[in-house]
């Protein structure tokens, strides 16, 4: 947010979203799914010990709310990183800060109606550029059953059911990865035995005029149900202990294997890297006591030759073992740095073997049960009519109507608001906080602009880096940050003034909160005059009566989606007492209309 309360990095931090580094040391690989750091672990004896630190990051994962859980790196290889800083944000931190909202351009007028009421007006603007989209991922699970009649058997061979219905089925009858799946579709194939049916006189009839055979099994598959569409991102399927696993199990459990052996690999190669320098440093230099040779049984190095880095590279660590220079500190050192390397790599073995066991194992399913195949489907949702959005002041809206961008409301130099909401909604409930934020943030997006135009005057040679100093110090008025402003060199500056072209970010703390003074002097600097603007209407262009308070505020998108919540039933099931339809959009429904 650009104005926080200067607790989001503690609440960032905290709330164990984010991936902390455990300790000082320096990112050895990285890629999207998981951050390697290597660092140096001292003994009393002055050894020191290389170790890894392995961060495995959530990806796309979903959380008890359906909505996506997922880590994205913010280091980048060979960094240095100390204790505590963080190596990758979560779902809801921005470099490690809490942030669960954007800030957005309101404009605090009525138009035409649209917002009476607490409804809050949007521009087209945050759909096109997905300012208020979010993934969502549902998870179906479909149970195979060891029923009286007989086993249930996953299959893509389902009884009346068209080539059109099962194109999307492996072979093993399950939805594959990847495929955009709409309600009704059939993501499981399956089918149960049934027992003899008695054939009603006119199935009968059509039996004998088209002679089909009555099958002996009905198509019980899992298909996606009523309001949810998107695309199958993953599948996991269980089975019990000792039963036999089909193709596509088989195919999953590989995948998982191969991801093992693969991080097993990346772990072993940074600890015989590490292990390699020590041996460098050590015998560098130092004369060989007899003949190294390599695996083949060629000499690398000859007796009496001298250790080189280039030469160290080619030799296996296995051929040193059993070397002895005569000196004591060398022999006992090399021992050491030998025995600690084949000790870390014997526990990442045991550690990976177990793992690759338990993965091949199987499940722990209830009774009666064969296997669970779970779906995970993943719908991107852009903000819609009818959905919840609120400041952080309770002052919360649903989404009445979606503007073109041309239609919105703009000020003197043609920028169209993104929001507009209800000035009545602030009086009566006395929340004037969202005002002070408004302004608070109008005003520091505008400095930050000021700030911005002047780096690239400085990248074009027409200002100094002091003028940039100067500026920075004028801003934050003597504040805590005086005596780092003076520390840090010019090319500091400049990129601390870089990261603030897209807007100041500024902390108003609970009870020391911003004063009207403290507003007045950003606004100064950023050169507003006026506190209320002149608006133009985007579709006659003509002024606005009256003026009108503009200005920044963050706004969140809540978890009460209209896509959850929408709900039609033509005929649905009744309740068996009452006869009347049963309630709520889980039971297929009906709607009560109370009194009218």
């Amino acid at each position: 947010p650009i104005v926080g309360t200067g607790m989001e990095r503690v609440v960032g931090r905290d709330s164990r979203v984010a991936v902390i580094a455990k300790h000082d040391g320096v990112v050895k690989s990285v890629d999207a799914r998981r951050i390697i750091v290597k660092y140096e672990e001292r003994h009393d004896n002055g050894e020191t010990l290389t170790k890894i630190d392995v961060y495995n990051l959530l990806k796309f994962r979903r959380s008890n709310q359906d909505t996506c859980i997922n880590q994205r790196v913010l280091v980048n290889e060979g960094d240095i990183v100390r204790k505590g800083d963080v190596l990758a944000d979560g779902p809801s931190t921005d470099r490690g800060e809490l942030s669960l909202g954007k800030n957005v351009f309101v404009a605090f007028m009525p138009w035409r109606g649209y917002n009476y009421e607490d409804s809050v007006i949007i521009s087209e603007r945050l759909v096109k550029d997905d300012v208020f989209t979010s993934i969502h991922i549902e998870e179906l699970e479909c149970v195979v059953r060891d029923t009286k009649l007989g086993k249930e058997e996953v299959t893509r061979d389902i009884p009346n059911v068209g080539d059109e219905a099962i194109k999307d089925l492996d072979e093993s009858g399950i939805v594959r990865i990847g495929t955009y799946v709409r309600p009704g579709d059939i993501l499981v194939g399956k089918v149960t035995p049934k027992g003899e049916t008695q054939l009603t006189p006119e199935e009968k009839l059509l039996r004998a005029i088209f002679g089909e055979k009555a099958s002996d099994v009905k198509d019980t598959s899992l298909r996606v149900p009523h309001g949810l569409e998107g695309v199958v991102m993953d599948v996991r399927v269980l089975a019990r202990k000792g039963v036999e696993k089909d193709e596509r199990s088989r195919s999953i459990e590989d995948l998982e294997i191969s991801n093992l052996l693969r991080e097993e690999e990346e772990q072993v190669k940074v600890i015989i890297e590490s292990a390699r320098e020590k041996v460098k440093k050590l015998l560098q230099g130092k004369k060989s006591p007899e003949d190294i040779k390599d695996e083949k049984g060629r000499v690398i190095i000859k007796k009496g030759e001298t250790f080189t880095q280039e030469k160290i590279d080619l030799i296996d660590l296995e051929s040193l073992e059993d070397l002895e220079f005569g000196i004591q500190e060398i022999d006992e050192k090399l021992y050491r740095i030998l025995d600690s390397k084949e000790n870390q790599l014997e526990l990442i073995r045991l550690y990976y073997e177990d793992k690759i066991n338990r993965t091949k194992r199987g499940s722990e399913l209830p009774p009666g049960v064969i296997k669970t195949i779970k779906v995970y489907i993943a719908a991107k949702r852009k903000i819609s009519v009818g959905d919840k959005v609120s400041g952080r002041h309770g002052n919360k809206g649903i989404v009445s109507v979606i503007l073109p961008e041309e239609d919105m409301p703009f000020m003197e130099d043609g920028t169209p608001v993104d929001v507009i909401l209800n000035p009545l909604g602030v009086p009566s409930r006395m929340n004037i906080g969202q005002l002070l934020e408004t302004h608070l943030g109008w005003a520091a997006k505008e400095v930050g602009k000021k700030i911005g135009s002047m780096v690239d005057e400085y990248r074009k040679n027409l200002l100094s880096a002091s003028a940039i100093r100067e500026r920075l110090k004028a801003i934050f008025d003597g504040g805590e940050l005086d005596g780092l402003l003076a520390r840090l060199s010019d090319e500091e500056i400049v990129d601390l003034a870089e990261s603030m072209r897209d807007s100041l970010f500024i902390a108003t703390p609970v009870f020391d909160s911003a004063k009207e003074e403290d507003i007045d002097h950003l606004f100064h600097m950023a050169g507003l005059k006026e506190r209320k603007v002149t608006l133009y209407d985007g579709r006659t262009g003509e002024p606005f009566q009256h003026k009108v308070t503009v200005g920044y505020m963050y706004l969140l998108k809540l978890h009460h989606l209209v896509d959850d919540k929408i709900h039609a039933r033509s005929i649905g099931p009744y309740s068996l007492v009452t006869q009347q339809p049963l309630g709520g959009k889980a039971q297929f429904g009906g709607q009560r209309l109370g009194e009218m």
